[in-house]
């Protein structure tokens, strides 16, 4: 016999505007805490020092985590200028520094080799793994890694201000994997002066806009109540980047025990989509000739 879950069987978003000082898990372990949640997880890791949106999932919300994942996110970083850090931001030790200070126009003309689709390294603090550890966990350790250039798409990066010589502001739009630290080191380095992150905050991913989203200490106030509770976003928001397909009766009751089901509307065949009955996501799949091919069926 399987074991009971503890908590309550709550689906749904809670958009968090993270603080700096905390990690993701910990934010994600508060929520799961204050909603006495039976299931919870994040889409899109942001560091310890970062703030701005970080969207938890709760229940079944946890299943449509890979297509926000996949989202464009927004990004405002201040860049300081003539040092490097170890961590490529302001909690690490400077291991170099330079006495270069581009001006405006040699910092424009090197942002474009950070536009469209890039190579990144990753930073060498990151939890990308390594051998079945994390990097970072390795780099705490002393350990230098020969870490592998990923591929990223950055759809926006234009300088916002220039407080002074030694720092510029930067917004940057991306996809999936990006590290702004890294984006910091690389312009650094291109501009020949070196470069670290010295704050970050994301300001929306996908749909999720951190102005809209609730603080901790609202949390703490509201944990376990009602009011916390009306702050829920419905699952469907993860999906919105995938075509709706409206299910039959029929096939809403096939899909729900794991079957393909009918849908109504037109696609490739193969096409990824979720189906919908009343407004509410039955299954993501994929669309073949008429019908939904449940990958993921959605248990309300």
């Amino acid at each position: 016999m399987g074991r009971n879950r503890k908590g309550r069987a709550v689906s749904g978003w809670l958009i968090v505007d993270k603080p700096a000082g905390v990690t993701s898990t910990a934010v994600v372990n508060k929520v799961k805490w204050a909603l006495s949640a039976q299931k919870a997880g994040h889409a899109g890791t942001l560091d310890p020092d970062a703030t701005g949106v970080l969207a938890v999932a709760l229940g079944e919300a946890t299943k449509t985590i890979p297509y926000i994942a996949d989202a464009l996110k927004c990004y405002r970083f201040r860049v300081s200028l003539g040092a490097a850090t170890d961590t490529d931001d302001a909690s690490g030790v400077v291991i170099a520094t330079s006495a270069l200070r581009p001006a405006d126009a040699q910092i424009e003309s090197a942002l474009g080799a950070f536009r469209g689709q890039i190579m990144q390294v990753p930073p060498q603090y990151s939890a990308v793994k390594v051998d079945g550890e994390r990097a970072y966990d390795l780099a705490r350790e002393g350990e230098a890694m020969d870490l592998a250039a990923r591929p990223l798409w950055v759809d926006r990066l234009v300088i916002t201000g220039r407080p002074d010589e030694t720092h510029v502001d930067l917004e940057m739009v991306c996809g999936k994997g990006g590290y702004v630290r890294s984006i910091a080191r690389d312009l650094g380095a291109a501009l020949g002066c070196l470069g670290h992150v010295e704050w970050l905050r994301r300001e929306w991913s996908g749909p999720f806009r951190a102005d809209r989203g609730v603080t901790l200490a609202a949390i703490d106030a509201e944990a376990k109540t009602e009011a916390l509770d009306a702050r829920l976003l419905p699952l469907e928001l993860g999906l919105q980047d995938l075509p709706e397909f409206k299910a039959t009766p029929e096939g809403a009751v096939r899909l729900k025990n794991g079957n393909p089901g009918q849908v109504l509307g037109h696609a490739d065949w193969g096409t990824e989509g979720w189906a919908s009955l009343g407004g509410q996501a039955v299954a993501v799949g994929q669309f073949r000739g008429g019908e939904l091919h449940p990958g993921r069926v959605f248990n309300r």
